[in-house]
Parts: C-alpha cells; sequence; structure tokens
C-alpha cells in the first residue's frame, strides 16, 4: 500500500479511475442500475473480463468522511468518490469505483442511519450491497461509540440471515462447503476515530481485546452481528491532521488477502448477482420469510478441495476449472510418499519462461525398446526434454555423475488435489517394460519354435503311445465337443477309450484296470467317466506291456510339470511387484474387461497399457504410444482406448 502512495496521483488516477477519472453511479437513490449491461460496467472501470476482484462498501452516519476515508486508503487522497465540506450529504445512491491493487471494487453509500419515511427502500438497498460485498466498513467519527451503529448493524445482519438463509443452505450443499453459514457471510471492519478520548483496547496488549468489547456491547444490546464472518476493531485517535489509515490500509489488505471462505470472482459476476438482487428485491419486502434463489454465483465463494498430501486449501473461486484455472494454494506443499507428489522442471526451459516436466523414464523418445533397455541397464534412468531433448542420464559417466537437481532441473512439490494428480501412478513402469522385453524374447522364440516343436512333439507321444490311442496327426478336432484344435493347443488321451480330447471335455480322472491303469486315477473323458465302467471295451493283450514307455513318459513330464510350477510362483510374483499401481492385478481378472469371456487356465491374460484393465488376446491387438502413461513406444491397448485415441 505504501507503493500506492508513492505512485504519480494523476497517472493513477487516470489509470485506475474508471473512465472519467472519478467514480461513477452504479445504483441511484430510486434503486435502479444505472449500468447497461456486464460491458458498460467494465467500461466504467476501466477493467477486462478477466479481472478478478473483491468487493468493499462502506457505511457510516452523513458527515463522518466515508468517502474521504475510501479516497485517502485506496487512492493516495484522489478525490476519486466526491466530498463535500457542506453539512448536507453529497452521496446519493451507490458510487462504484475499482483498485488495481488490491483488485478491489469499491461501493461508496449514502447516508443510511437516522430516521427515515422510506425504511423499506433502506433496507431493499442495504440487503442487495451487503449481498455483494465480501468487506463492509463502518465509519464511524464519534468520541463514543453510540448505540445507533450497534443497531444498524445488528439489524442488518437480522436481515441478511432472514432473507439469504435458505439460499445460503443451498449454495453449501451444493458446494460441498463443510463450514457455518455465519462464515459465508462479509467480513466487518469497525472504523472508529476520536480526538479527545481513547480508543477501545487502549492499553491493553491483550490480542483481540476491541474486539470483545465490541461483542460484549452488541450481546447487552441484544442485537448478535452473526451474519458477518469476522469482527476487526481499527481505532486511531487524530489530535492533529490528518486521519492515520496506515492500520486500517493493513486491515483490508489482509482481508483481501483471506481465501478461507470468499475468493476473488470475474468483474461479470458482481454484475449479474446485482441484476438479480434488483430483479427481486424492487417492491415492498415482505414481513415474512422468502425463498430466494441464486443470488448468490457459486464463484462467490473459494473452492472446497483441499490437498491431500499437506491438507492446504484451494484459494480460488468455485466452477474455476471451468475457465482453464488451476488449483492453487497459498503455501508450499509437503513431499508425501504416498502420492510422490516430487516433479522435476528442465531448467532451462523455466529460465527462458516455460515450465517443462520433464520425468524419469527407463528409455527415450528417440530409442528404440531394445537398445533402449540396453541403455537402461548400462546407463541408468533418463530425463527427456520435449523441448530441449535429453538432459540427463544417471549413470553416464564412469564416476562423478552430479545430481540433476540445481544443475539440471528443479525439484518442486507439487499439490495433489485429487487421486489422478499423483506423480507415481502413470510412470514409474520401468520394472514391467523390462519383464515386457523378456517376454517378448520368448514369446518370440516360441512363435518361431512352435510348429517344429509340436512336430517333434507329436512324434515323440505316439512312439510312446498305447496302441489303442488315436494318433496325434490323425487328432483334427476334440472328440467331445467337435472344436477345431488351435495350432499350439495341447492335446489330451482319454486313457479309457484312446481318443483325443481338448482340456475342458477331459477335465476328470479315475482308475482305468481295464487298460491297465489300475494304480492311480488318470485322465478319461466326460463320456467314459459318466459310465463309470469299461465293460464292453476291446482290450488287447498287449495293451498292459505297451504301457510301460508311455508311464515313464509321463513321470518325467510330471516332474518338469512341477518343477515348472515352482518357477511359476516366484515369477508371478515378480510380476505382481513390477505391475504399474494403475493396472488391476492378475488375482481380481476372472473375465475380459471387453469382451467378458472368462479366462481359463490356458487364456493369456493381457494389461491394455492405457486403463490397465485385463483383456483377452483378441480384444487387445492394438500397439501404440502411450506418452501419458510413460509408455513411449508402442505399446499394447484395447480396442476401446484405441478407439478413443482416434476420436481425437
Amino acid at each position: 500500500m505504501s507503493a500506492l502512495l508513492l505512485q504519480d496521483p494523476l497517472s493513477h488516477q487516470k489509470a485506475h479511475s474508471g473512465e472519467d477519472g472519478g467514480s461513477f453511479l452504479l445504483v441511484d437513490e430510486e434503486e435502479s442500475l444505472q449500468v447497461r449491461d456486464v460491458s458498460e460496467f467494465l467500461g466504467k472501470l476501466g477493467c477486462g473480463p478477466q479481472h478478478l476482484v473483491k468487493v468493499l462498501c462502506i457505511f457510516g452516519n452523513t458527515g463522518d468522511g466515508k468517502s474521504h476515508t475510501l479516497n485517502e486508503t485506496f487512492f493516495g487522497g484522489i478525490e476519486v468518490f466526491r466530498t463535500s465540506p457542506s453539512q448536507d450529504s453529497c452521496t446519493m445512491g451507490v458510487w462504484a469505483a475499482y483498485d488495481p491493487s488490491l483488485s478491489l471494487l469499491i461501493l461508496d453509500t449514502e447516508g443510511l442511519l437516522g430516521a427515515t419515511d422510506k425504511q423499506n427502500q433502506r433496507l431493499r438497498l442495504l440487503l442487495k450491497i451487503l449481498a455483494v460485498s465480501d468487506l463492509v466498513v463502518y465509519r464511524t467519527r464519534a468520541e463514543r461509540l453510540h448505540n445507533d451503529m450497534f443497531q444498524f448493524l445488528g439489524n442488518a445482519s437480522k436481515a441478511y440471515l432472514r432473507f439469504f438463509t435458505p439460499e445460503l443452505k443451498a449454495l453449501s450443499n451444493r458446494c460441498g462447503l463443510e463450514v457455518t453459514l455465519s462464515s459465508l457471510g462479509p467480513a466487518l471492519i469497525v472504523f472508529h476515530e476520536t480526538s479527545r478520548t481513547d480508543v477501545l483496547g487502549h492499553g491493553n496488549k491483550t490480542p483481540g481485546q476491541a474486539e470483545m468489547e465490541l461483542q460484549k456491547r452488541f450481546h447487552d444490546l441484544g442485537t448478535p452481528p452473526e451474519a458477518f464472518s469476522s469482527i476487526r476493531y481499527v481505532g486511531v485517535k487524530t489530535i492533529v491532521p490528518p486521519t492515520d489509515i496506515s492500520r486500517l490500509q493493513e486491515v483490508v489488505r489482509k482481508q483481501v488477502m483471506d481465501t478461507s471462505s470468499r475468493s476473488s470472482r470475474p468483474l461479470s459476476h458482481v454484475f449479474s448477482a446485482l441484476q438479480r438482487l434488483s430483479e427481486r428485491f424492487s417492491d415492498d419486502i415482505p414481513e415474512g420469510q422468502i425463498h430466494v434463489t441464486s443470488f448468490f454465483p457459486d464463484e462467490y465463494f473459494t473452492c472446497s478441495l483441499r490437498c491431500l498430501s499437506c491438507r492446504s486449501r484451494c484459494k480460488n473461486r468455485m466452477n474455476h476449472l471451468k475457465d482453464g484455472v488451476p488449483h492453487q494454494a497459498d503455501g508450499l506443499c509437503h513431499y508425501a510418499h504416498e502420492y510422490d507428489n516430487k516433479v522435476f522442471i528442465c531448467k532451462r526451459c523455466y529460465e527462458e519462461g516455460r515450465e517443462v516436466v520433464v520425468v524419469p523414464q527407463t528409455v527415450s523418445s528417440t530409442d528404440n525398446p531394445w537398445t533402449g533397455l540396453a541403455k537402461y541397464a548400462w546407463a541408468g534412468y533418463v530425463l527427456e526434454c520435449r523441448v530441449c531433448g535429453i538432459i540427463y542420464r544417471s549413470r553416464q559417466y564412469w564416476y562423478g555423475n552430479r545430481d540433476p537437481d540445481g544443475s539440471i532441473v528443479r525439484q518442486e512439490v507439487r499439490h495433489v488435489w485429487s487421486e489422478t494428480d499423483s506423480c507415481s501412478l502413470d510412470k514409474h513402469n520401468a520394472a514391467q517394460r523390462l519383464l515386457d522385453g523378456v517376454n517378448l524374447v520368448i514369446q518370440s522364440v516360441n512363435d518361431y519354435s512352435a510348429g517344429p516343436t509340436n512336430m517333434v512333439t507329436s512324434w515323440l507321444t505316439d512312439r510312446v503311445a498305447p496302441s489303442y490311442w488315436r494318433p496325434n496327426a490323425d487328432i483334427k478336432e476334440c472328440h467331445g465337443c467337435r472344436r477345431p484344435f488351435e495350432v499350439a493347443e495341447r492335446k489330451h488321451h482319454c486313457r479309457a477309450c484312446g481318443e483325443g480330447f481338448c482340456h475342458e471335455c477331459s477335465r476328470h480322472s479315475m482308475p482305468v484296470p481295464e487298460r491297465g491303469w489300475g494304480a492311480s486315477p488318470v485322465r478319461v473323458c466326460d463320456k467314459c467317466h459318466s459310465a463309470g465302467t469299461m465293460k464292453g471295451l476291446q482290450v488287447r493283450e498287449d495293451d498292459g506291456r505297451s504301457l510301460l514307455p508311455r508311464m515313464v513318459t509321463e513321470v518325467a513330464q510330471n516332474s518338469l510339470d512341477k518343477a515348472s510350477s515352482v518357477i511359476q510362483y516366484p515369477l508371478g510374483f515378480v510380476k505382481d511387484v513390477a505391475r504399474p499401481s494403475y493396472w488391476v492385478s492378475d488375482q481380481d481378472i476372472t473375465s475380459c474387461h471387453g469382451c467378458k469371456k472368462p479366462f481359463s487356465p490356458k487364456m493369456s491374460k493381457h494389461h491394455c497399457r492405457s486403463c490397465g484393465q485385463g483383456f483377452c488376446e483378441s480384444c487387445s491387438g492394438c500397439r501404440r504410444p502411450v506418452p501419458s502413461r510413460g509408455w513411449h513406444h508402442p505399446v499394447r491397448v484395447c480396442d476401446a482406448c484405441n478407439r478413443k485415441k482416434e476420436d481425437l
């Protein structure tokens, strides 16, 4: 504020006091708005539609110097609001001006106290001004505070709550504001000037003593000021003019910066609220309770979200995201391991006026998956700026690798306003990328060798199979469900009838002594298991002798299967640990998220790198980069996510 007082008065007046160098009449003495629309309103204030403001109004007795106080406090003594040495009031209606240093719309009112035959009109004007104001200054020049001030403020509070309580309740529920209704009202500042007597709290160093004395007077007179969110007393004793307004300036500035319940909003919202109030309160106000609607735009109040990490409240107005304004808080955030809310910003770009966030990655955008993984194993993670390119590798040199913080990047701890803001959710997938690379190698080798391997396996199986088994080369489809076998699908023989079946049609087991399988239960088809007996089978004399090679083969195969399951368990554990946090766990995936087909033991589960859901092979055959999740090379995505990308 001291910088404001040092400005050239004339330039300040021309730049910030409206189009004609002064204030303008906003509401006349007949309660009519004197501005036609928002454009004219902005033009008279000399503001653009992007200006965000709070509103301050002033009340007081005629001749107590309200207009003079505003001029001295906000405009360096320039007569933006007209003053007069005569006994009559020179302010009729409501006049407005704009203070750019505090982004404050200031409303000067006529003297509303004393006897009048237009009590209803006075109440209507009072309600309109209180409804749009964030700060109310009551200016009084008297040796002692008179009862008329307490009566006026008490009645103003009573009227405010009487007519706006339903609206405030609806707004609180709509916006999720976890505050009392009294905290949604304007703040009150009592500016008291004396010349001979001491001000309240004089000589008492107890903080808030003057405010406690004010509250006691309100209580004794039966006029509690419940509608005001806070009450501050500013007392000054003026023996020799001019009046010292420094404390008033300080208190006003603190109240303007306070966004605990109210925040700045566009001037268009202020004007629209005045229009609605003028339409509603244009006739006599009824004695009974009325239900008002939409006098308070949501934007008048502060966003209700709090940072999940440090619990700081957003200081912007409600619905600010609709205007592209992100959440903001006054203080710095605290790092939380749960949200990993530490980010790196390219230092060179920051010094050039850009804010480019860089994230540690396994590979850069210029590396292919294989060379990128090799570089990751050799040189560590990489920091890549979309403007400057690769700016850092964690193990670039044999020794002397410097920390990027401070030299290459700026470290910041960001507020976390929702779970999706967490820095760790999308980016940390190096372990999964490594597993994907290993799986890709295994899959490539398996696919390349699937044909020859299956042919050799079938030939060896036929060599050790009992004579009553149908040869693998002759089995083209399941003998039970008649479904054709896929290339790599395993064929199972029923130990009773010898036909070839799929896994689903031969899941049962029982002894088959008629075929020589009497020691323990063996695999049989559904039909033979239902029959329960092997009577009528054409058993050959050499069946028992021909089982020996097959039995030896099965013992070896079972041993290999058990060893494979022992290896598969820690591999599954590693996969679950390595998966990115947004992936659905394999244990929770029972069916394909796309076609809803249940997964069988032989079906592979694939994760979409975009949404993290589990899909079958046919529903996740697309490949494309997903930079938002840290995948800068083509990776598997589901059909739905691929369509979303194409729509963009």
